[in-house]
């Protein structure tokens, strides 16, 4: 048998071998290490000497013989007050000269000296470091800076049996001392654990506490599709990227200059005091990998492209925007030239802006780099027009200034943050007009009409202005950050492939970061159940009803049943209870999502029934909705429900107070709550909204390990289909082809709702008119009138096909002017037209359907479906493009009675009595007068006592006529009591508003 050297010695001569060879590294002496001070102090004043001899002269005028230990007293009292990064980037001073201890690389090669200076940085790779004063412990791998120890490497082989974990044992555990290498923020910054497959990371060792993250690549490699790991790789080790990609000397100076960073948080503890957290901020592999690709290919491509970034919650998106924010400002193409005027990061998250700020001046000291757009629009045309390098923005001030600002003529990088649909309306437009340099697009239209020279648009030319701002432009770039991107999405800012798909540039996803435990799966705990029931007619006439208004109304009838939101509330709140209570320590809090705001506030009085009922003084609830709901002549709304402003509804919710929130649209997005545990889904949920939903269970915290879903509406197939696009890499299968636009007009012209002439009127007006005509509105509206008229003279079914085409027409002219530029006038025109056709026309021609008062619900049962984990694999294929078919369904009318049969078959199933929901036992107690007059005159809890004393009476009135069900009732106390308790609120509120 061949004799292999397979050991952990081995694996470091490998690696110092890579470093020394191709890394920029010299070999360290470990014995030149001061265990003490924790420095190669020879080395950090050497460097010191070498390049600021100026500087050390007068400083050991100043010293004397005392010169290099007054230094390095100097050094380590600086770090300790500032903080490594700090004093590495900065340098300090001492007597009032500046040192430096790291001469940084230059933006650009102008500066031949700042490059020489560069070139003598020293560093040392060092095996085997034993550091203590008190033990001859040593750690694997240590790499300097000039003498500074800023990486640490603990080693393991799987051929000897050991691994990563073995490694981060040992730091934990035997590197978690007081020693003076590992103090936080003052030596080490980084502690990788690594062995032949695998590599993790920490900045700060905590003993048992210390947190480890993973510093993998992912199974497929960077920026591609992928799990935790790493791919294989034919050329040597699988974790070979980290020393000779990562810790070379140009990378390794480049992330202590440009990323590394102490990161401050404060919040508040359990009993109200602040307390303040510190992290120190190394980039995770995929971080490092994005930005540095962006920054090649736009050095490479100039500006002028666009740029999809599909990285799952968990990324520290956060900080990615703000390195690459930072990056871009100052970045520089090959003949030294700035390539971009202005860095905009365009974001609705105030969390962002102080993050940027934090981070950004930890590199610069510069104040006025970042400037936060916080006031009004004005602010950002003054950023703007200033150059300011790094501008903080929402995209709704771009409507109020593009005028002002129009005509740049200079390269803007446009930093989204979330990108999603809104990046195709009219704001996201605006913002083109502002910043577009149109200048080529001119010329590419001088050159479609024929003309040799480029023609000088005159300024009153709107309709050329408006479709040269359409598509890319050469001076902007745009970087588009989104976890789930929609079709829309994925064409506007995704990367073409050669088969015609469209994909990101990068890529970590859902399946890593729940892999890598930056986020909980939370299809992992999933129950659903269904709920079947029976309706029928109370009237004994027949009308003819729209079949999908009356199946919308059957089944809003059905959804706010008292009985349906009471029994699903007890599931609710006894889960909670018994379940989620208990998990993160006893903190965990869950969230209730509902199909409408009248859900939520039924939900809510339910909520609160419910737990003064029961006697639970343990858990509180809250609602979120916006406006204002009438019920039963009562108006709600969530202030007024909560007790509490909107603005303090989030800060609230995180205390110890409250456990539970009630949402009606509103935190299903973009809401970060880290100790939620538990969602209540009792709305219908698909596509990319179902994720982002979902999602906001999947934030982990110390003491969280599970989420838990129980979804009344959504089977676990749906789910699944749902977030099977996003798992792991989300295509766009094909492009819109812009000929839709012309398919849908033709089908809106069939309609002869509009004339051309009409049109071409409406547009005159439009482009000419003058903002201080006070007439301006209503010469607009009147163009409008006769085509409006003629929609109302149509039939319903014309209407209806012809007001969504319309609004079809709308949504994708306002996403291809944003992919593409079309140079139709005509078609312009119409755009302008159609827009504000579509605002004028009324929303609904008939009335809205009600059948409370035709229908009864008979029976109902809830029934548990699907208990488990809903399994992912990731989508074979991918998204389809947007189809330009016309129209909407045609309505149709049935009967009642044969709406209530198809609701029936579908929902219904075999019934026993036990199911019932004892209308009969309701009626009998809202036909005595005296009980409705006692309800009437009582509070619930009074009348409570007065319901149980006539109860058996009632019941035993229906015993003949059920008697399968009530033998049932009178033999068994619990069955007795339940019905109780279930009938006595839905009764007592009946006959309160009876008449």
């Amino acid at each position: 048998m061949i004799d292999l050297n397979l050991t952990e010695k081995q694996f470091e001569n490998d690696i110092e071998y890579s470093l020394l060879t191709y890394g920029g590294y010299e070999k360290g002496e470990p014995k030149a290490f001061d265990r003490v001070v924790a420095l190669d102090t020879d080395t950090l004043i050497s460097f010191v000497k070498a390049t600021q001899p100026k500087s050390w002269e007068k400083y050991e005028t100043i010293y004397g013989t005392s010169a290099e230990r007054s230094f390095i007293d100097r050094f380590c009292k600086e770090v300790k007050s500032l903080g490594l990064p700090s004093v590495l980037r900065h340098g300090f001073k001492d007597r009032g000269i500046t040192f430096r201890v790291v001469c940084w690389k230059p933006e650009t090669s102008i500066n031949q000296t700042a490059q020489e200076q560069y070139n003598r940085n020293v560093l040392h790779c060092t095996r085997q470091l034993h550091y203590s004063p008190n033990n001859e412990n040593s750690i694997d791998i240590v790499l300097f800076v000039n003498g500074i120890p800023v990486v640490s490497m603990e080693l393991k082989n799987q051929f000897t049996g050991q691994d990563t974990d073995n490694a981060i044992r040992q730091y934990k555990f035997d590197r978690a001392g007081k020693e003076a290498i590992f103090e936080f923020k003052n030596r080490v910054l980084v502690h990788f654990a690594v062995d032949l497959y695998n590599v993790f990371m920490t900045t700060r060792l905590q003993g048992a506490n210390t947190y480890f993250l993973p510093f993998n690549q992912g199974s497929n490699g960077a920026g591609n599709v992928g799990g935790k790991g790493n791919p294989q790789n034919p050329d040597g080790y699988q974790t070979a990227y980290l020393w000779e990609k990562i810790l070379t000397k140009d990378s390794l100076l480049e992330i202590l200059h440009k990323y590394i960073h102490l990161q401050v948080e404060v919040r508040e503890d359990k009993n109200g005091n602040k307390v303040k957290k510190e992290t120190m901020i190394f980039p995770r592999f995929h971080q490092l990998d994005v930005v540095t690709k962006l920054l090649a290919d736009v050095k490479t491509n100039g500006a002028g492209h666009n740029y999809l970034i599909q990285h799952s919650a968990g990324s520290g998106k956060s900080n990615s925007i703000a390195w690459l924010a930072y990056r871009l400002s100052g970045l520089h193409n090959d003949l030294d030239e700035k390539i971009f005027r202005s860095v905009i990061v365009v974001t609705d998250r105030r969390v962002l802006d102080s993050q940027l700020q934090d981070t950004i001046y930890q590199f610069d000291h510069v104040d006025g780099v970042v400037q936060k757009i916080d006031k009004n629009a004005a602010q950002l045309k003054d950023a703007i027009e200033s150059g300011a390098p790094i501008i903080i923005t929402t995209l709704q001030k771009f409507p109020v200034i593009y005028k002002e600002v129009m005509g740049q003529k200079k390269n803007f990088a446009i930093i989204v943050d979330e990108a999603h649909s809104s990046q195709t309306g009219e704001a996201a437009r605006k913002l083109k007009k502002a910043l577009a340099d149109t200048t080529v697009a001119l010329e590419e239209y001088a050159r479609m009409e024929g003309e040799a020279e480029a023609r000088q648009v005159d300024d009153e030319d709107k309709i050329l202005n408006e479709l040269a701002a359409q598509g890319q432009h050469e001076n902007l770039s745009f970087f588009a950050f989104t976890a789930t991107p929609k079709d829309k999405t994925l064409q506007m800012f995704g990367t073409p492939t050669d088969d015609g798909r469209y994909k990101a540039f990068h890529i970590y996803s859902m399946k890593q970061a729940i892999e890598e435990g930056f986020i909980l799966d939370v299809l992992k705990n999933y129950v659903t159940y269904k709920n079947y029931y029976k309706i029928i007619k109370t009237i004994a006439d027949d009308p003819q009803i729209e079949t999908s208004s009356g199946v919308k109304a059957i089944k809003r009838y059905e959804s706010l049943h008292p009985h349906n939101i009471a029994q699903k509330t007890a599931i609710m709140i006894e889960h909670f209870r018994e379940v989620t209570q208990k998990q993160i320590g006893g903190r965990a809090k869950a969230m209730v999502v509902t199909a409408s705001r009248l859900h939520a506030v039924r939900y809510l009085n339910e909520f609160k029934r419910y737990i003064k009922e029961k006697g639970y003084d343990d858990l509180d609830v809250l609602v979120a909705f916006s406006g204002e709901v009438n019920d039963d002549g009562e108006s709600y709304t969530e202030e007024k429900m909560n007790g509490i402003k909107e603005n303090q509804l989030k800060a609230a919710f995180h205390t110890d107070e409250y456990s539970m929130l009630i949402v009606a649209e509103k935190y299903q997005t973009g809401f970060d709550e880290p100790l939620l545990h538990t969602m209540f889904v009792d709305k219908k949920l698909s596509g990319v909204k179902a994720v982002q939903t979902l999602s906001r269970l999947n934030r982990t915290t110390r003491g969280k390990d599970s989420t838990f879903v129980l979804d009344f509406v959504n089977s676990a197939e749906d789910i699944q289909k749902s977030f099977e696009p996003y798992y792991e890499c989300t295509v766009l299968e094909k492009a819109t082809d812009p000929n839709v636009l012309y398919d849908l007009k033709n089908t809106l012209d069939a309609y002869r709702i509009y004339t051309q002439t009409e049109i071409d009127k409406f547009a005159e007006l439009f482009f000419s008119a003058n903002e201080q005509d006070a007439t301006t509105m209503g010469k607009l509206s009147s163009a409008l009138i006769h085509a409006h008229d003629r929609y109302l003279a149509a039939n319903d079914e014309d209407s209806t096909v012809f007001r969504t085409t319309l609004a079809r027409f709308n949504r994708i002219y306002g996403f291809i002017s944003q992919v593409c530029r079309m140079f139709d006038r005509d078609l312009h025109k119409f755009s302008v037209y159609a827009k504000m056709l579509y605002k004028v026309l009324p929303k609904e021609k008939g009335p809205f359907i009600t059948l409370d008062d035709k229908i009864l619900m008979e029976y109902y049962r809830l029934e548990k479906e699907f208990d488990g984990s809903i399994s992912l694999a990731g989508a074979e294929g991918g998204l389809d493009g947007i189809k330009g078919e016309a129209g909407a369904k045609i309505k149709k009318s049935a009967g009642l009675a044969e709406i209530i049969a198809a609701i029936n078959e579908k929902y219904g199933t075999e019934f026993t009595e036990m199911d019932k929901v004892l209308e009969q036992i309701q009626n009998d107690f809202l036909a005595d007068d005296n009980l409705v007059s006692f309800a009437k005159n009582n509070d619930e809890a009074m009348f409570g006592l007065k319901f149980e004393q006539e109860f058996e009476n009632v019941a035993a009135q229906r015993y003949e006529q059920n008697d399968a069900f009530f033998v049932k009732m009178f033999q068994d106390s619990d069955v007795m009591k339940t019905v109780i308790e279930m009938l006595k609120p839905i009764i007592y509120r009946k006959m309160r508003k009876k008449k």
